[in-house]
């Protein structure tokens, strides 16, 4: 096939009953409760799917005798179809929001770290002059965030960009790393060391972020680099809270980044441990698609961030 054009939508004549039916098919992989679910019959959607393949020449959704999946073009579209989607719920939250006097939304998806300091600071101070800004937070790790904002989720993130995703997608401002630190139970039998080696530390449970993230690798490379065998008991999890409460209850260690520690890790129940490195995760940032226009309330939420990153 040729290279599509740049209004390719508009010759092929690409209308939202497609991107609502890229949507159904990705998640029912059946073309005839994909219908169903959009109203239409079936050979109606075998019709609307065929017609837009033929025009651009291409096979979105490879057919199986017990369904139908998406190869890599159709992957493409869905992930497109779905962010196009997400933008005009988010357009109807803000026209909603406007005309009942409110000062529109905006949505975020962060690292944990961020989180708890510099967003919270920001929140507050954008407040201050848009009372009425409806700010929606959603913490986790950075290869779960960057897809949900590729996918419009998201206004924009505080995170990571994933190795696997190709970087010129996206505006990365640099904020800072991460200090991480051990942490354990006040009367844990390690709390009263007054330093620490990995070899004294592995034969307790460790509960950690699961295989993949960030901080995960910057802990196994660090056993790794001391010649230690990870821990032969491991619970994963990124939730923090759940981490902090098999701590609180048994001889578990988990490690988290400093600004949490400081946060949630009080001294009567909590002790972070004198491990004598320095231990960090590469730096995060403001991420935000190249090609996405911010909303007028993520923008005011971003400038504030920007101002509160300048400050320190």
């Amino acid at each position: 096939m040729s290279s599509l054009p740049t209004d390719w939508f508009m010759k092929v004549r690409l209308k939202l009953r497609h991107l609502q039916l890229f949507i159904a098919l990705d998640e029912l992989r059946n073309l005839h409760r994909a219908a169903e679910r959009l109203g239409m019959s079936q050979p109606a959607a075998s019709k609307l799917l065929g017609e837009l393949e033929s025009q651009l020449g291409l096979v979105l959704f490879d057919r199986h005798p017990r369904g139908i999946a998406p190869n890599w073009y159709g992957e493409t579209v869905i992930r497109h179809a779905r962010g196009i989607m997400s933008s005009l719920h988010q357009a109807g939250d803000e026209l909603n929001a406007l005309h009942a006097g409110s000062a529109g939304s905006v949505s975020v998806g962060t690292v944990m770290a961020p989180a708890v300091t510099l967003l919270t600071s920001a929140v507050e101070r954008v407040h201050r002059d848009r009372p009425n800004l409806k700010v929606s937070i959603d913490v986790d790790v950075s290869h779960e965030l960057i897809p949900r904002l590729m996918e419009g989720e998201f206004d924009f993130a505080i995170a990571r960009i994933p190795s696997t995703l190709p970087a010129g997608d996206f505006v990365f401002e640099e904020i800072g790393e991460e200090a991480l630190c051990f942490v354990c139970r006040t009367d844990h039998p390690l709390a009263q060391r007054e330093s620490l080696n990995l070899a004294a530390m592995v034969d307790y449970p460790w509960v950690l972020q699961p295989p993949g993230a960030l901080m995960r690798q910057r802990v196994d490379h660090l056993f790794l680099h001391h010649g230690v065998a990870l821990p032969r008991q491991i619970v994963d999890t990124p939730d923090i809270l759940v981490a902090l409460a098999m701590v609180d209850k048994s001889d578990t260690v988990t490690v988290t980044t400093r600004q949490v520690a400081d946060l949630l890790c009080d001294q009567p129940r909590f002790r972070i441990l004198p491990f004598p490195e320095a231990l960090s995760v590469q730096p995060y940032g403001l991420v935000s698609l190249r090609e996405q226009r911010l909303s007028p309330g993520a923008a005011a939420l971003m400038s504030t961030l920007r101002e509160i990153i300048r400050g320190r």
